[in-house]
């Protein structure tokens, strides 16, 4: 049974200012993520992966083309989509508690506060930080603080995740541990996840499908599915020969190299 697409990105095309002086950020992208996948997207330096998101997000109107998330398309920021950023600590309210700052969301669907508790509560306990509910953000590590922004969005129950390059301001054993925390509400929750990373470990290793967009103007340059066995962990899955082959081919397609010539050779590319 092929699952639904929740989300359809089409021809999707974005220009800031215009005449001479006029600079394409991205260039008719077009890909759809099905319900309950993980899809990863990786590009060069400046390809346009948080435009692309932006759009995607409503935060920012596309020049041309359009983004369709369950049937609707996206003219403004849609009810139950959730974006996790990078910046953690100016995403999250110092002066509010963490379970204040998991609840705040949810004000908009949540008529009383006794059920806004609730729903942070079982949020903040999914991520594993029941007990720190009364803290606040400032009294947390970093990988703390990004595991609450995590909750948040988990709490609001949403139909798509956005995640913009969410683990890149943490050491590198808390990016592992937030990676398989992501791996984990996925396969609990069946959350539709887009991940955008600069990373390509983390690409192949989170994500069942990865997309690799072209220097500027990004474009998709490639799908790559990932057929890693499940569930995934840190260190056998990345022992695999499959894991070093799928790792080997990204890197080759985001800088520019030709494809493999097992890839070149495939016909489903």
């Amino acid at each position: 049974m092929v699952n639904r697409n929740v989300l359809e990105v089409s021809d999707l095309t974005r220009v800031y200012g215009r005449g001479p002086a006029a600079h394409v950020a991205i260039d008719k992208v077009n890909f759809t993520v099905a319900d309950g996948e993980l899809l990863t997207i990786v590009g060069p330096s400046g390809c346009g992966k948080s435009t692309l998101l932006r759009c995607i997000a409503g935060l920012m109107a596309p020049t041309s083309g359009r983004v369709v998330l369950n049937g609707t398309t996206v003219t403004q920021v849609p009810d139950r989509l959730a974006v996790v950023f990078q910046d953690y600590s100016r995403s999250l309210f110092p002066w509010l508690s963490v379970r204040d700052n998991v609840a705040l969301p949810l004000r908009r669907t949540q008529r009383t506060r006794r059920e806004r508790n609730e729903a942070a509560g079982a949020a903040l306990a999914a991520v594993g930080l029941a007990d720190v509910a009364h803290r606040y953000p400032w009294q947390l590590s970093g990988g703390m603080q990004q595991r609450v922004a995590i909750a948040r969005a988990l709490a609001c129950e949403p139909v798509l995740l956005l995640m913009d390059e969410p683990f890149g301001s943490v050491d590198a054993q808390t990016r592992e541990d937030l990676e398989d925390l992501i791996l984990l509400m996925r396969a609990e929750r069946g959350i539709t996840t887009l991940l955008v990373t600069h990373d390509i470990d983390e690409s192949v290793y989170t994500g069942d499908r990865v997309i690799v967009l072209t220097s500027s103007p990004g474009t998709v340059r490639a799908e790559i599915p990932v057929g890693l066995p499940q569930p995934r962990d840190q260190i056998s899955t990345k022992e695999l020969r499959e894991f070093a082959h799928l790792r080997a081919e990204v890197s080759r397609l985001v800088r520019g190299q030709p494809a493999s010539a097992a890839r070149a050779e495939s016909p489903s590319t």
